[in-house]
């Protein structure tokens, strides 16, 4: 039963996702990291944030699904990452406030809740008919 499902997950997308979405999460981590000498870690997770839409679909259009709906990907894009954005920054809140994770661990914690969600709706970003 999960020979199916892992063969089928090697001739999607997923492993590329996967791969751009290390990269990208590489990069935003570094930018994170390096604007917390500067700024609060709400203010240093958006700035990063965006640097990673930018990326991200860079990554999707070219790389991932090498398709796109035109402006309407651009759009689209825009409003997968704006929803994760805002269940993302309040994670961070939750987790740093309340939980008390450290600042520089709790971005990574919530890419591990938000990535699953991400890889849905960017199919449906790039591609017109992605089931």
């Amino acid at each position: 039963m999960m020979i199916p499902l892992v063969k089928k997950l090697i001739k999607s997308n997923f492993p590329k996702f996967f791969i751009s979405s290390t990269l990208n999460t590489t990069l935003t981590y570094g930018i994170y990291v390096l604007l917390l000498i500067f700024f609060s870690y709400t203010v240093s997770y958006a700035i990063s944030y965006i640097a990673g839409i930018v990326f991200a679909y860079l990554m999707n259009r070219f790389f991932v699904f090498k398709s796109h709906q035109g402006i309407k990907s651009v759009a689209m894009l825009l409003f997968v990452y704006l929803t994760q954005y805002f269940i993302s920054i309040l994670l961070l809140w939750f987790w740093v406030e309340k939980i008390n994770l450290d600042k520089y661990l709790a971005p990574l914690v919530v890419i591990m809740f938000t990535f699953p969600m991400t890889y849905i709706l960017s199919k449906y970003v790039f591609i017109k008919n992605p089931v």
